[in-house]
């Protein structure tokens, strides 16, 4: 996948209070989502755009879209990650 591809799946980060505390308890990230993209391809696209390895991701659709749930591998930091994209 390139980054013009994992551009149009990922379109932003979720900033909310409750993906703080995921950040710092669970290692994980929240993203908003093109709704048309698979678990897969939002795994893939996480990790060309910001060089990351992905352990799972759950999605939620819900009023204002899709969103995705992101959980890193133990060896990448998602509080360092969330302070680069803005959220913390």
């Amino acid at each position: 996948m390139d980054a013009e591809s994992a551009y149009r799946i990922i379109k932003g980060a979720v900033k909310a209070e409750k993906v703080v505390n995921m950040i710092a308890k669970e290692n994980k990230l929240a993203f908003y989502v093109d709704t048309k993209a698979n678990k897969n391809q939002i795994k893939e696209a996480v990790e060309v755009l910001y060089g990351v390895k992905v352990e799972k991701v759950n999605t939620l659709i819900d009023k204002k879209g899709k969103k995705a749930y992101v959980k890193l591998s133990p060896e990448f930091k998602a509080s360092d990650l969330a302070s680069e994209l803005g959220v913390m």
